[in-house]
């Protein structure tokens, strides 16, 4: 029986997989044209997949030489002696032909003048994982080679291959966040020959729809699969590995397949370490600049313009972190929002804001009235004379250490990007299969107060609930730390609660 897979490659005769014939064929449209380019996605992307499958799809047509430079180690590109004649041997393996060794860039570049000068078929060069190498010269000298022979074949002055693929986390085209720190900043690189490559590789819900179309014929288990593949999409953003993942997570627990089966797989895999979770963790530590830029984002709801000359958000698209939405600058789907929550809390959680657990939670049910009294307890004790602008940057991430801790092991929380702006949050709290939404909002006057009313009863209707909860930080001086509930026009009924 098939499986889900989420480690190396993906076979369709082994794995279920989501359907991307369409992708292929749209990439041997390239090839065919006799284009090179890059296929530069985040990690665990599924580039290694796709480049296989193109391989598969068109031996028939090409000789193809396909390459990685996963684990060729230091040696291969430590002179160019080694890698000439370590590429030349590589060439000369996969295509089952025999030559003299290539020891200089000039002597391979004759190598391959004469493989595709004399093939009887086109040669098409795919190279996987070229970034484990892209920040050293004998690669770029390696582009420059191919561009010049690009460049000579369409001069009709010299044989070369019909197309070169390479793939990896970084645009070849521009090497600047590749390079290590103490080298000169490289914006371009040889290969500004490339066409670009917009083909979208991340899974819309339909596209999920075809994996378990194919899962289900063979397990039964009476899913709805429109409704499932809609939630993993809404939590993953199509991001290849997480979808992969959280099905993965739901066969191998049991979980239902259904919504709260995807969500007791988002739990899970948010509660789990991964080598995706531990490069954005890096990321965070290592970047104080993209770090910044996060916070402000999902913390601070700062409406941030999307620009591919910022380098903070050139690095955050780059690793699939970030995304452009609609010219805005947004996290790229729910699971990281919330990864980076936790990691914000874990940076800053204060001892202030803990309390013992048990007195949250009755008969296995999350009591969210007394949560939220808790918290203005806590906050009219220790910020009634603190600092206003301090309470506007921070609250949110207050309220989020406080609550963390309370529901952390047996319930999960994620955060309404739609309605994330500087004024205003929407939280879910999943506990004891109930959920809890919670409208975390800046006082700006009674007028606006009402509003809230009718943004969050918007909400609830559209999750199906008829409890909410409205948490206002105000920083009027006389102010009253009120708390009650409220019946807004038989819309659902609110308990309203100022710190």
């Amino acid at each position: 029986m098939k499986k889900f897979n989420t480690t190396g490659l993906c076979i369709p005769s082994r794995h279920y997989m989501v359907d991307i014939k369409n992708r292929v064929h749209q990439i041997i449209s390239l090839i065919d044209e006799g284009e090179y380019f890059t296929i530069n996605r985040p990690r665990q992307y599924g580039k290694t997949t796709v480049m296989n499958e193109i391989r598969k799809a068109i031996s028939d047509t090409y000789y193809v030489i396909d390459l990685s430079f996963e684990g060729k180690g230091d040696t291969y590109f430590s002179s160019e002696k080694n890698f000439c004649s370590g590429f030349y041997s590589d060439i000369c393996r996969l295509l089952s032909v025999s030559g003299t060794s290539a020891e200089t860039f000039d002597i391979l570049s004759e190598r391959i003048t004469e493989i595709c000068k004399t093939s009887d078929k086109p040669v098409v060069l795919l190279i996987d994982e070229v970034d484990k190498s892209s920040d050293n010269q004998i690669f770029l000298h390696f582009l420059g080679m191919l561009r010049s022979k690009y460049i000579d074949s369409m001069k009709e002055l010299d044989f070369t291959f019909k197309s070169v693929i390479l793939a990896g986390v970084y645009d070849i085209k521009n090497l600047k966040l590749k390079l290590r720190p103490d080298d000169e900043k490289k914006r371009n690189s040889p290969w500004n020959i490339a066409a670009d490559f917009d083909i979208d590789m991340s899974f819309n819900s339909e596209d999920i729809a075809t994996m378990l179309t194919e899962f289900e014929s063979d397990s039964q288990t009476g899913m709805n699969i429109n409704e499932v593949s809609q939630e993993i999409f809404e939590n993953t953003g199509g991001y290849p590995f997480l979808v992969s993942r959280l099905c993965q997570i739901i066969q191998k627990n049991h979980f239902s397949w259904d919504r709260q089966g995807v969500q007791q797989a988002v739990k899970t895999i948010l509660g789990e370490q991964n080598t995706l979770f531990d490069d954005i963790y890096k990321n965070i530590k290592n970047h104080s600049d993209f770090s910044k830029l996060v916070e402000n984002i999902i913390i601070n709801g700062e409406e941030v313009p999307f620009t591919y000359y910022d380098d903070a958000i050139q690095l955050g698209v780059t690793f699939g972190i970030l995304c452009n939405s609609q010219n805005m600058v947004k996290v790229s789907n729910r699971i990281f929002e919330t990864l980076l929550y936790n990691i914000y809390i874990s940076q800053n959680r204060r001892s202030e804001l803990s309390c013992e657990r048990s007195q949250f939670i009755n008969n296995g049910k999350l009591d969210m009235e007394r949560v939220l009294m808790k918290f203005q307890e806590l906050m009219e004790c220790e910020y009634r004379s603190g600092d206003g602008s301090f309470i506007e940057r921070q609250g949110r991430l207050l309220f989020l250490c406080f609550l963390k801790p309370i529901i952390n092991g047996t319930g999960s929380y994620f955060v309404e990007p739609e309605t994330r702006s500087n004024t205003r949050m929407d939280i879910v709290v999943a506990y004891g299969g109930e959920e809890h939404i919670i409208e975390l909002k800046i006082w700006h006057g009674e007028r606006k107060h009402k509003d809230a009313y009718n943004q969050l009863t918007g909400y609830m209707n559209n999750r199906g609930q008829r409890k909410g909860y409205l948490v206002s930080f105000s920083f009027n001086k006389d102010k009253e730390y009120t708390a009650g509930w409220v019946d807004f026009d038989g819309k659902g009924s609110i308990f309203d609660v100022i710190v």
